[in-house]
């Protein structure tokens, strides 16, 4: 809006009628008096200002002007018919004004004048609009900035006072923070702690986590610099997300030493009692086979029935015993692994043709899903144990509904195959899901019912993490579970 000031009302009408032909919005004071009062309360792009006015003159109006801060940088073009005098056209310029237009006023001129110094103004405007929102911009950055240090100072408060070693990473993999006792097993933050020759690398372990976006949760022995001797942690490493996206990784190392030896002992046991059991198993197993030969009992009699419950317990209990002989072995570290190319179809296959042979009650096993009639890397025998488990399993908890569906995937981009186990049967609560492949465990609802010793599918977890896939389970109580696990494919 223009703001034209002079105390003759045919000039004020004139140019009021040129600037509005012009589409310029125009507003009028016949005084100095009256042309600060609007100055004050409105916001003008240009103020045109005659010289010649009674009681207060254009020059005093733009001294007055410039001394406030809201119209100290409003552009004034002086008029004048009488001062063109060069001494009046330097006192207009000293008093704030941008330019001198004598009359009689040419039109064309003053036209071309005001809309420069229009579009000017309207242009600083819009540039002091702009540095405010910079201004206010930066200064939430700022702040926001003061938040975050505040929020990660807190943050590494908090990992320094754990009791354990606690690290974090960028979302490259790059160490980042250490807290004090880190130094207690490496002498710098970019190094990892020295592991045991034996165990896995913690550098090639994390790379392959971070690259699939997922939790790496890894039992390692690692040294003390201290005193030199290697001492076993649980390794956790989890992904921090922003909006769909890793921002970084948070790791701690858990000393598990001491829970470790006390587990060695109890294994050591179990393997001691396993092997010594195993011995005299065998003598009673060959006895019994001798007898049924000897006593050569007709198979419709109750004595050879008696004699083949006999052997289905023997059976039983030699599948224990070679259960708790490779968590003995697992947990020494010597349960041993041959890969070699294998069809993983032709495995299937005959997992599904042994549970079909082995079970009494009537079993329908349906094949879904891609046939993985690829060569895979893996070790035949104890793949065939994971899947012979899986559905034994599902035969078992499933004794109202003994359909079992397995099915196939294989992710060519994740370079894995997966292979499902479902069951429609009773079912495994959401909070109890996470604990069934822990070693010993075992669902309380079902211990009662169902018998086991809940190593199965401990046993299971640890042949497919040998073989550098992933376990699962998703399940609705009454409804079924599916149970699963991932192959790489090479």
């Amino acid at each position: 809006m223009i703001l034209i000031v002079d105390d003759n009302q045919s000039n004020l009408y004139s140019l009021q009628k040129l600037l509005e032909s012009k589409d310029f919005q125009v507003e009028t004071a016949g005084s100095g008096e009256e042309a600060l009062g609007k100055a004050l309360k409105n916001d003008y792009a240009l103020i045109i200002l005659d010289v010649q006015m009674p009681d207060m003159d254009g020059f005093e109006v733009a001294e007055t002007l410039a001394d406030y801060s809201k119209t100290k940088d409003v552009p004034i073009i002086f008029l004048s018919a009488v001062n063109t005098d060069k001494k009046f056209i330097t006192q207009g310029y000293a008093s704030g004004g941008k330019d001198y237009v004598t009359k009689p006023v040419d039109p064309e001129i003053l036209l071309l004048k005001v809309k420069t110094f229009y579009n000017l103004q309207e242009q600083n405007i819009a540039m002091k609009k702009t540095q405010q929102n910079l201004e206010l911009e930066v200064k939430g950055r700022r702040e926001s900035q003061v938040t975050m240090k505040s929020q990660i100072d807190h943050f590494h408060l908090m990992l320094e006072s754990l009791p354990q070693i606690a690290f974090t990473l960028n979302e490259e993999g790059i160490v980042d923070f250490v807290n004090g006792k880190w130094y207690q097993y490496s002498d710098n933050e970019q190094d990892f702690p020295e592991t045991h020759p034996d165990d896995h690398n913690i550098s090639e372990e994390l790379e392959r986590c971070r690259k699939k976006g997922k939790a790496l949760e890894l039992e390692i022995r690692i040294k003390n610099i201290i005193s030199g001797h290697y001492r076993y942690h649980l390794l956790r490493v989890t992904p921090v997300y922003d909006e769909h996206r890793i921002k970084n990784w948070v790791g701690t190392f858990t000393d598990i030493d001491d829970q470790k030896k006390v587990e060695k002992e109890k294994d050591e046991f179990l393997s001691i009692a396993s092997h010594e059991l195993k011995t005299p198993l065998t003598s009673i197993k060959a006895y019994v086979q001798l007898l049924e030969r000897k006593l050569k009992l007709d198979k419709e009699s109750p004595e050879a029935g008696f004699v083949t419950k006999v052997q289905t317990q023997i059976e039983k209990l030699n599948t224990l015993i070679t259960d708790l002989l490779d968590v003995s072995k697992i947990e020494n570290g010597k349960l041993k692994i041959n890969k070699k190319p294998v069809n993983l179809e032709n495995v299937i296959s005959n997992a599904i043709e042994t549970i079909l042979q082995t079970h009494e009650q009537q079993v329908k096993i349906e094949r879904h899903g891609t046939k993985p009639d690829i060569l895979i890397p893996l070790d035949e025998i104890r793949i065939e144990q994971v899947l012979i488990n899986f559905l034994t399993n599902a035969v078992k908890y499933s004794p109202h509904n003994n359909q079992v569906i397995v099915t196939t995937f294989v992710d060519h981009e994740a370079q894995e195959v997966r292979v499902n186990v479902t069951d429609f049967g009773i079912g495994i609560p959401d909070f109890k899901q996470d604990a069934v492949f822990k070693k010993f465990y075992r669902v309380e609802e079902s211990s009662l019912q169902f018998q086991g010793m809940g190593i199965g599918l401990f046993i299971c977890s640890e042949i497919i993490k040998q073989h550098h896939g992933s376990v699962g389970v998703s399940s609705i109580v009454d409804e079924g579970s599916t149970f699963y696990f991932t192959l790489p494919l090479n």
